[in-house]
């Protein structure tokens, strides 16, 4: 076997009005305090915001808003005072309180604010300004609403993950621009790409593609450096559709692990290769996380907190707790993929090694949070079980589902095996005969993990619905422990540009089918197209409606909704997953 690779297929009340009273909150560490940001003087120069405004991380009585500020090239290197207000209108008539702040090289002219001081359960209106000698630029005005503090109201999450800017246009967050009853986007990971174009001879992931749609990465190379990191996230926050998406609602996001390296866990990444001058993991690592948090509309970890735990929660009423995993940096264990294990051997050397891969990877030292993290979740199910939350809504990166492939040489004919002739499709149709798990990223890379958080979860009587990410490819699935009993429900969105597993095949209409036919906890499987789906969340039911886009490669589009599934509380647990029609 050789070249078996995941990546190619997986595809209010209470706020401060007034400057001589407002609370200045900066970007945490530059040290700025109300009197300093009060003295500093209108910046030289011009500005623009060339990257919109967002909003993120909300709670009952804040959000985090963000914005940055673009100088003049070549302009003076100066803090830029800034000003966010809040309204409790869109025509911005009616305030709601305002916040200072600077935009200052040293967080690449990034500012977030923690509006604090807010009604529960209320929306508001944002926009920025900009002090300048030629007098205040206004930024676009952005929407955002805090959370519930109590009461069982539907909550309507739009969720999403996987966009690469080389592979096609943001049809999927133009759509979700529009919704304007939305109380939250959730993005799951792999907001930004890190690969660069590659040689001519051997293009990077996504390169061809962007070459030809003139939407190639900047900067060119693989991003390495804290500045690398900075100017990829900047160009993506300039896409219009991506603006707009972030204008129309607060965002809860987590990073998977393009934000990083490809197939990134604590110690290391596939795509980090020390060897060709890409120096250490840790420092890159560190450059990552400082783009992220300065470039995304985040809350900062509190004093004291190592930055890459992410790991936070968030309570929507009386309804739900929204939990937000970090499985990435934190706490994964090293990476075992099939393609290292079993790349080089021969057809009878390869059940053996099989075998031997499959007890590394059950073994119970292997994490995918970490001990502390996995403590940490425990306390979080009971906690809101204990409150009486009528879901547990997991954020979480990657497929929890056990999935294995279907066996290829029985699903497929021999003409279309014949077919399979690419180097990512190939080598997974002998893979298939063995019936054991096909993606060692996921959770079923990690199996004592995921009956652990299982256990869990049964301790707490949690109602577990868990979002997913990081396929390119859209899920319903059915979750069971090793006992077959029903432990929630995973709700898997395909990609917003990334292309899914059904791209790589050829002349195999019904490959989504044959996964849901090939193992039980696959309700259904969609392997081609983009989208996002809109969780739907209700005192007794929660709703996946599954949305796609027309071709991403294309800059108009249409979109339609495919396929609606609901589970339905029954004497306290999750019922049966049901397609509605």
């Amino acid at each position: 076997m050789s070249n078996l690779t995941r990546r190619a297929l997986l595809g209010g009340s209470g706020a401060i009005v007034g400057l001589a009273a407002c609370r200045a909150e900066t970007t945490p560490g530059t040290g700025d305090t109300t009197e300093t940001i009060a003295a500093t003087q209108p910046y030289p120069g011009r500005i623009e915001f060339a990257h919109g405004v967002a909003s993120g991380d909300p709670l009952s009585d804040r959000v985090i808003l963000w914005t940055r500020i673009t100088p003049e090239q070549n302009g003076p290197e100066a803090l830029i005072p800034v000003i966010a207000r809040l309204y409790y209108d869109e025509a911005l008539e009616s305030p709601a309180g305002e916040w200072r702040a600077v935009s200052k090289s040293s967080a690449d002219y990034t500012v977030k604010i923690d509006a604090t001081g807010l009604s529960p359960g209320q929306t508001y209106y944002y926009r920025f300004e900009a002090m300048t000698a030629a007098g205040a630029i206004t930024s676009p005005v952005g929407r955002t609403k805090t959370t519930a503090a109590a009461g069982h109201d539907p909550v309507r999450f739009a969720v999403i993950s996987c966009s690469h800017f080389g592979f096609g246009y943001f049809h999927s967050y133009r759509d979700i621009s529009k919704d304007k009853t939305l109380d939250a986007v959730i993005h799951l990971g792999d907001y930004i790409y890190e690969y660069g174009l590659g040689p001519d001879d051997d293009p990077s992931y996504g390169a061809e593609s962007g070459r030809a749609l003139g939407r190639t990465h900047e900067p060119t190379h693989e991003i390495i450096t804290l500045s690398d990191y900075r100017t990829r996230h900047a160009q993506y926050k300039r896409d219009r559709d991506l603006q707009s998406a972030h204008a129309a609602a607060p965002w809860i996001c987590n990073w998977d692990d393009h934000e990083s390296a490809n197939d990134s866990y604590r110690t290391g990444a596939d795509n980090h290769n020390p060897e060709n001058g890409e120096g250490d993991w840790s420092e890159r690592k560190q450059n990552a996380i400082q783009a992220y948090f300065e470039w995304m509309p985040i809350r900062e970890p509190q004093a004291g907190a190592v930055r890459d735990t992410i790991y936070r929660s968030f309570e929507f009423g009386d309804l739900a707790s929204l939990i937000c995993l970090e499985t990435r940096l934190t706490g994964r264990s090293e990476e075992i993929s099939w393609s290292k294990e079993l790349g080089d051997l021969d057809d009878q050397q390869v059940p053996i090694a099989a075998i031997s891969t499959m007890l590394k990877v059950r073994d119970p030292g292997r994490t995918m949070l970490g001990p502390v993290q996995e403590r940490w979740l425990s306390e979080q199910l009971e906690r809101s079980t204990r409150n009486g939350k009528a879901w547990q809504v997991l954020a979480n990166q990657v497929l929890m589902a056990k999935v294995r492939a279907p066996y290829f040489n029985r699903t497929l004919t021999p003409e279309q095996i014949a077919a399979q002739d690419g180097s990512q499709v190939a080598p997974l149709i002998p893979f298939s005969r063995l019936g054991l798990p096909w993606n060692l990223d996921a959770w079923d890379g990690f199996p004592a993990a995921r009956d652990r958080l299982y256990a869990a979860a049964e301790t707490a009587n949690a109602r577990l619905v868990i979002l997913t990410g990081d396929t390119h490819t859209a899920w319903a699935n059915t979750l069971q422990d090793s006992n077959g009993q029903q432990r929630g429900v995973e709700f898997g969105c395909t990609s917003v540009t990334s292309p899914g597993m059904g791209k790589y095949f050829r002349d195999v209409d019904d490959l989504g089918q044959q996964f849901a036919d090939a193992n039980d906890e696959v309700n259904w499987h969609k392997t081609t197209e983009q989208g996002w789906t809109l969780i739907t969340l209700s005192r007794d039911a929660v709703t996946a409606d599954f949305w796609q886009v027309s071709d991403v490669r294309q800059p108009d589009y249409s979109s339609a909704k495919i396929k609606r599934f609901e589970a339905r509380l029954v004497e306290g647990k999750i019922g049966p997953l049901i397609e509605i029609t």
